[in-house]
């Protein structure tokens, strides 16, 4: 500092110190002052004692009952229920109040809001002179700390009420900030009716959120409360904008606003109708509010859009099937990135009752069809058992009674698994689940959080492979967004609070891939007719169901983005002649995806590291053998994938005149030759001869040959060993036998108790009448092979 500075200060400490000074001689100079301040002193410490033993002993606590909403991922709600009380009262939390919103009502209900401690003395004056002088009582001198307390607990306006009112307001500014208060002032403001508090007034009168509200419509609700009765929204709108314009003018003169502003708010025009309250989401908000009864808020992970989008969509759907018997149907949606659920449907409309439209067909146990056999097939190419181009047999089986057939009631022969799972044959997906086991696929579909198949476990069969079991919409459309996420397994979230990072690895990434590319596919018999051509198909993997008797439509898709599962059919459990998955649920699964996702076109699935290719066999699948020349490209994970070598195509010793076949048994030192046949499984080569399809067949064994091959027996597929029958007394032959034998059988041969019954080609169908009690039925080929099976029959 220099001299100069020094020497300016210097008189302005002078002066400070006389001033000081003065003031110290007349606080000395008059006891009175002194002795009056003490005693105000005393007084407010003994005041503030007493507030707090009365706070003590006569506990004030807010009990308010909210209309609970649920919120969209936004902040915009969905849906929401009437209070305890029958009110609209919905909750506004701190961060829903604006700088406008807060400054607009404290400047007009309490200006010094943020300065009393719950009631203002010198309003207090203020009202009792004027009141004094008017001869009436125009004015109460009331804080919004003592309006709450009022709303909180009316009663009718007495010099006693406004003695409890302002004392509750004391213990209010005791426990609750000034922000809180005017949270609880927000939520309890009168706006007639059954209407309470501003988030609800915003959103029935003005159909937004009190955030959204501009510097007009604030005022408007600014105004009401004052006179809920004669200033109702909606019918006295000419005075409620006048008085708007009223309190702008106040405003502005007050220069609260900037002028531009104002004269902006006071040109907006005033169109004050009741709305109906948002309803977007009914199943899902009675789910949240079943789940979370005590929440006010209810933060869900919906995505406003695309459930409004989705809930319209389904709701014109069921109205073009209705003239086909169809009333109901349900969707969700998954997003792939969050496992978000963004839109739930539980059916297409929530006020039906004649079809049962409150039921949550989300949460219905229904049969799933087909739905289920990718899980299968991606099983099965984690065992090691197949690739997308091996070869099944979709032909006539018999597992111990249970004989399923295709949905077009055809059988294909021979097919690859990309061909039985793209057009969802059956009789292959029952060999598969065959070959992998019931109970592990049981307890896989356990894994995967379906809750009706361990109960059942013990139950279910072969049938499961066709939706022999009851499963959940919301099931079905988690396991597919396990194949969208390469095969794992993460949890599902309902609500933003929702932190769960559950994930299993449930299928592996290579099997799910290849699953994926399959479901991928166009041409395939479920895609809806003339969808092609008319309409565009969204890039999505997809697959169909259909129950037994035609009750239940599946189709559920992924891509990237969304998983999406629909289910269509009626909640009565009504079969319907033209339901199908490919008819009746497809078309709404594609509009929905057009909905949510109408331009991905770009970033598609790709061959994960555990993935690669090679060439296989086109008639088998498997790795070319010595004799294969057609191969194809197929998928395969190495290490895990089947490594055998094929043999569709063997070469065998023959006859010179190629007239008989020799075994290593018979075959002569000189004399014969060797050619190529065609390998066919016996039950393969049973269909054809069935069907009446050429095949090549090697020529007939040496009838000379002792050797009997057991390997090659018959095959009884009907009647199933051990099995019990009921037939009638009156039908001659109520019982059918059917074989299936090795290639160069030409005749088999039928016994009953030991008794020959007929001689017959491999493929004739034999009908017998058995006896009552244990019968033993036997069948024999020309080689001298056969086999024995014993059931029971019962005459009624």
């Amino acid at each position: 500092m220099t001299n100069t500075d020094s020497a300016s200060l210097n008189p302005m400490r002078a002066r400070l110190r006389r001033v000081v000074t003065i003031l110290h001689k007349k606080w000395q100079a008059a006891p009175r002052l002194r002795n009056t301040l003490r005693v105000l002193y005393r007084g407010g410490l003994v005041l503030m004692l007493m507030v707090l033993v009365l706070d003590l002993l006569f506990p004030f606590t807010p009990r308010v009952s909210y209309a609970q909403i649920i919120t969209a991922s936004d902040g915009s709600v969905v849906h929401a229920f009437l209070s305890s009380d029958q009110k609209w009262r919905m909750k506004t939390e701190l961060q829903e109040i604006s700088p406008l919103l807060r400054t607009t009502i404290v400047r007009k209900e309490d200006r010094w809001f943020y300065w009393h401690p719950g009631v203002n003395p010198f309003a207090i004056v203020r009202a009792a002179l004027f009141n004094v002088w008017t001869h009436r009582i125009g004015s109460g001198a009331s804080t919004i700390s003592m309006q709450v307390a009022r709303l909180l607990q009316p009663r009718s306006r007495t010099l006693w009420s406004k003695l409890l009112e302002a004392f509750h307001a004391i213990q209010l500014e005791i426990h609750y900030s000034k922000d809180e208060i005017l949270q609880l002032y927000l939520n309890l403001v009168p706006y007639g009716g059954n209407i309470e508090g501003v988030k609800a007034a915003s959103l029935l009168y003005f159909d937004r959120l009190p955030l959204q509200l501009s510097l007009a419509q604030v005022v408007t609700l600014a105004v009401i409360p004052n006179r809920p009765t004669s200033l109702r929204l909606g019918e006295q709108n000419p005075e409620i904008l006048r008085q708007r314009n009223v309190w702008l003018q106040r405003f502005d003169a007050a220069s609260v606003f900037a002028h531009d502003r104002i004269v902006d708010a006071m040109q907006e025009p005033t169109v004050l109708k009741r709305v109906d309250v948002p309803r977007w989401a009914p199943h899902y908000a009675l789910r949240l509010k079943d789940r979370f009864p005590s929440e006010d808020i209810i933060h869900s992970t919906l995505n406003a859009r695309a459930q409004h989008d989705c809930a319209v969509l389904c709701y014109n759907y069921i109205q073009r099937t209705k003239m086909l018997g169809i009333y109901n149907c349900s969707a969700m949606v998954i997003n792939n990135q969050t496992q978000d659920v963004e839109a739930y449907i539980g059916s297409a409309d929530f006020s039906d009752r004649l079809h049962a439209g409150q039921c949550d067909g989300i949460q219905a146990l229904r049969s799933p069809g087909s739905a289920l056999k990718p899980l299968l097939y991606a099983m099965a190419i984690d065992k090691g058992l197949l690739t997308p181009k091996t070869v099944l047999s979709d032909v006539p089986v018999d597992y111990n009674g249970y004989a399923p057939e295709n949905y077009d009631q055809n059988f294909h022969g021979a097919v690859t698994v990309e061909q039985a799972l793209a057009q969802s044959l059956n009789v292959p997906a029952v060999k598969v689940l065959h070959d992998i086991g019931v109970q592990p696929f049981a307890a896989k579909l356990s894994a995967l959080g379906f809750k009706s198949i361990a109960p059942d476990a013990a139950n279910v069969g072969l049938s499961l492979a066709l939706g022999g079991c009851g499963v959940r919409l919301e099931e079905m459309a988690h396991l597919y967004s396990c194949f969208a996420a390469g095969g794992r397994l993460r949890a599902l979230h309902w609500l933003q609070s929702d932190r769960d990072t559950m994930s299993k690895q449930m299928i592996s990434p290579g099997a799910s891939f290849m699953v994926t590319d399959i479901l991928t596919q166009l041409t395939r018999p479920d895609l809806p007719v003339n969808y092609l051509s008319a309409t565009h198909v969204p890039k999505v993997a997809w697959k169909t169901g259909t129950s037994y008797g035609r009750r239940d439509a599946w189709s559920i898709g992924y891509n990237k983005r969304f998983t999406i599962a629909v289910w269509v059919g009626n909640f009565s459990g009504e079969g319907i002649a033209d339901l199908s998955g490919a008819s009746s649920a497809t078309p709404l699964l594609f509009s929905l995806f057009n909905a949510l996702d109408y331009n991905a076109t770009g970033d598609w699935y790709s061959a994960p590291k555990d993935v690669d290719f090679r060439l296989v066999c086109a008639e088998s699948g498997l790795v070319p053998g010595e004799y294969c020349d057609k191969t194809v490209t197929d998928y395969f994970i190495p290490t895990v994938s089947p490594a055998q070598r094929c043999s569709h195509v063997q070469l065998i010793p023959v006859s010179q005149d190629g007239r008989m076949s020799y075994c290593t048994s018979c075959l002569p030192k000189a004399g014969f030759k060797r050619i190529l046949v065609r390998n066919y499984a016996p039950e393969l080569l049973a269909y054809y001869k069935r069907e009446h399809i050429a095949v090549e067949l090697p020529p007939p064994h040496n009838p000379l040959c002792t050797r009997v091959e057991h390997d090659h027996a018959p095959h009884i597929s009907s009647p199933s060993a051990g099995k019990s029958y009921l037939v009638s007394r009156t039908d001659k032959n109520p019982l059918m036998l059917a074989c299936t034998v090795a290639p160069d059988v030409r005749e088999v041969y039928w016994f009953l108790n030991d008794k020959l019954i007929q001689e017959a080609l491999p493929t004739a169908q034999v009908f017998i009448k058995p006896q009552r009690g244990r019968n033993k039925i036997s069948c024999s080929d020309d080689k001298g092979r056969n086999t024995d099976i014993f059931v029971q029959v019962d005459w009624e």
